[in-house]
């Protein structure tokens, strides 16, 4: 992963769901926080979880933070 913040979650969609990038890739649409987890997983972050994702620096959350899920 290149960049300082190669992770970003982008703002809640109209369907409630988050879109997730690694790198210059969508990787899926997320309903809540172990979506991420899973997303980050399968994109080769072996030991991924909940609380890495809540203070992981890589990860730029836009719109609201890792609690956002609901408008």
């Amino acid at each position: 992963m290149a960049a300082a913040q190669p992770i970003v979650v982008y703002p809640l969609a109209a369907d409630g769901g988050r879109r997730v990038r690694v790198d210059d890739r969508f990787v899926g649409m997320a309903y809540g926080l172990l979506d991420v987890v899973e997303f980050l997983r399968l994109a080769g972050l072996e030991d991924v979880d909940d609380d890495w994702v809540r203070r992981s620096a890589l990860i730029e959350w836009r719109g609201s933070g890792p609690d956002g899920w609901e408008r």
